[in-house]
């Protein structure tokens, strides 16, 4: 029997069972169907919430609209708008990463190092879902940033 999980990753139901119990392990192969479905599951999850709260926002700055009359609060709401605009943007972003991601995984790529090819590792990607790169990688392209700064 073959379930499609929201239309992309064709997963059979032992891949999909318990999948909100589940948490990937080292012991298993590597972004077998079903790490990739619980990926799949996470990044999904992660994009609704964000944009549940850019709907959200959006809601608050219309109805916020208003002209205040005193310049202190106007300033005050401009600033409030600013940075909620200012955030709006970092999620445009992060939703950008996050549709990589899916991507990645439709086309199971995901979880692979996009420098050396090597498995990035379920802890990282447990944790930052959108990685790229393993942490070694990581690490050696942030010093090599950091020293192009500081020349």
């Amino acid at each position: 029997m073959s379930m499609d999980l929201d239309n992309k990753v064709d997963l059979d139901s032992d891949a999909i069972q318990d999948l909100d119990n589940y948490r990937p392990g080292k012991d298993e192969e590597f972004m077998n169907p079903r790490q990739l479905a619980y990926f799949r599951k996470k990044l999904v999850a992660w994009k609704d919430d964000i944009l549940r709260e850019s709907r959200e926002t959006l809601e608050a700055l219309q109805e916020e609209s208003t002209n205040h009359p005193d310049i202190a609060d106007r300033a005050s709401s401009e600033s409030d708008r600013a940075l909620e605009l200012r955030t709006r943007d970092r999620q445009r972003k992060l939703i950008s990463k996050i549709d990589s991601a899916l991507a990645r995984v439709d086309d199971k790529s995901y979880g692979y190092c996009e420098v050396t090819g090597d498995p990035i590792g379920i802890a990282r990607l447990d944790a930052r879902p959108i990685a790229t790169m393993s942490l070694e990688s990581q690490e050696k392209h942030e010093r090599r940033e950091k020293e192009y700064r500081d020349e």
